[in-house]
């Protein structure tokens, strides 16, 4: 096995960043295949902590090679300020090890302007967008609008699809949306200094990958987000612009379905979302405020307070189905000790009828009522443990029964947020 995908099964901040971090050390090459910087991956190595939002979490090991692909919508000065900050600690000093698709799309102020707008003006109805501009950038991607690296690297073609795309956009900003317009001119000149310095690492990433598949180099695929953020399986209209499943990774990378050997599932030992929607094993009392508080859940670019809740199986066994995990890797067990009890919601009820898959319907799942199994909980801390067998009764008892509940063997387990606090129960994934 060759190739290995990284998804997150819940609402995302499952801690995908740690374990592609842990799982770039037998790979070659780390991908990026949707979303944009409105997702970061946090990473603690020997204490210090790196937040990576558009460069895959794979950068912190030498000599791995990083690719953005085209399903990636990019904020060229975000990712310019990310190269900046890692090369000044000695990351990314060759520019061969890191490679962006030339389809990918660009984020464009304009995008950014439309997106804060478009929730202040939803009042109440907010869908907790970051507000950087992703979904109008992928909106223009679908309406054949979008600008992309390709057309960056064109001084006249860029022009000019920017004046076009602006004349548009300000109309838009100012009728519709009471905004400011934006200058051309300002753009423009941003954009060809960003282009000066981005220009090198811009190739057809879609027959790169394919060469060093066939070629039997190790390629890892890291996804943003979670499943149930999916625009098109999650929790719509709650969801981000983009799919989030593993088979999103052949159009969003360029690579052909047999190329895909694995796919890893990340899960917290609880839930957890950010931003509207429903969560119905979301716990607003003492029990929520202790998975906050011992958790650290608090948005990595945002800083936004996470929801949080019990393990939902629900939920992840949903993701299971969708993504055909071959394994789960369980994140953040050691923040469960010291509860005496632990609750897991095995279904739903809603109106007589019973679910063992999310529902459809929004409205629906607002609705539920989460049907929940009772297991002991334990007092040790867990952080030092290294083996399965070292871990408490009841903790073994917890991973058993959500193996057991969602349908796919745990492979890894997270004991803590550094590197090194991990039990890896299949020492190699590839």
């Amino acid at each position: 096995m060759s190739t290995l995908i990284v998804v997150g099964v819940q609402w995302g901040d499952e801690g995908k960043g740690k374990v592609v971090d842990l799982l770039a050390r037998e790979a070659d090459i780390i991908v990026r295949f949707q979303g944009g910087n409105n997702a970061g991956h946090t990473l603690v190595v020997d204490g210090q902590k790196t937040i990576v939002r558009l460069i895959p979490s794979g950068v912190l090991h030498a000599g791995k090679v990083c690719v953005i692909g085209n399903g990636v919508v990019v904020d060229p000065q975000i990712l310019v300020e990310e190269i900046d900050a890692l090369q000044q600690r000695g990351y990314l000093t060759d520019s061969a090890l890191l490679k962006i698709s030339e389809t990918a799309h660009l984020i464009m102020p304009y995008h950014k302007a439309i997106d804060l707008a478009r929730e202040r003006l939803r009042g109440e109805g907010r869908i907790g967008t970051t507000g950087r501009g992703i979904g109008p950038t992928y909106e223009d991607k679908m309406a054949r609008v979008g600008i992309r690296f390709v057309d960056l690297l064109d001084e006249q073609v860029f022009g000019e699809k920017l004046a076009y795309n602006l004349q548009e956009k300000n109309i838009y900003l100012g009728a519709i949306l009471k905004e400011q317009a934006l200058d051309y001119r300002q753009i423009f000149e941003a954009y060809c200094r960003l282009r000066q310095r981005l220009a090198p690492y811009v190739i057809n990433t879609s027959r790169y990958l394919h060469q060093e598949i066939t070629h039997g180099r190790k390629v890892l695929f890291e996804g943003a987000q979670g499943t149930m953020l999916d625009v098109d399986h999650g929790t719509y209209p709650y969801v981000t612009s983009s799919n989030t499943v593993a088979g999103a990774v052949c159009a969003g990378a360029g690579v052909a379905p047999q190329q895909i050997h694995g796919v890893i599932g990340i899960s917290k030992a609880y839930t957890t979302r950010v931003g509207s929607g429903p969560f119905p094993t979301e716990q607003l009392g003492p029990a929520g405020e202790k998975l906050r508080r011992d958790g650290g859940e608090f948005g990595t670019v945002t800083g936004r307070p996470r929801r949080c809740g019990w393990f939902d199986a629900v939920v992840v066994r949903t993701a299971a189905r969708l993504n055909g995990l071959t394994s789960l890797a369980l994140t953040k067990i050691d923040v469960l000790s010291g509860l005496p009890t632990i609750r897991v919601c095995t279904g739903y009820e809603h109106h007589g009828q019973y679910y063992d898959e999310v529902p459809a319907s929004a409205q629906v799942l607002e609705g539920v009522t989460p049907i929940y199994e009772d297991l002991p909980g334990w007092a040790e801390p867990l952080t030092e443990i290294r083996s399965l067998d070292a871990l408490p009764a009841n903790a073994r008892r917890y991973v058993e029964r959500i193996e057991h509940l969602v349908g796919v063997a745990v492979k890894m387990i997270s004991v803590g947020a550094g590197r090194e606090e991990t039990i890896l129960i299949r020492p190699s994934f590839f």
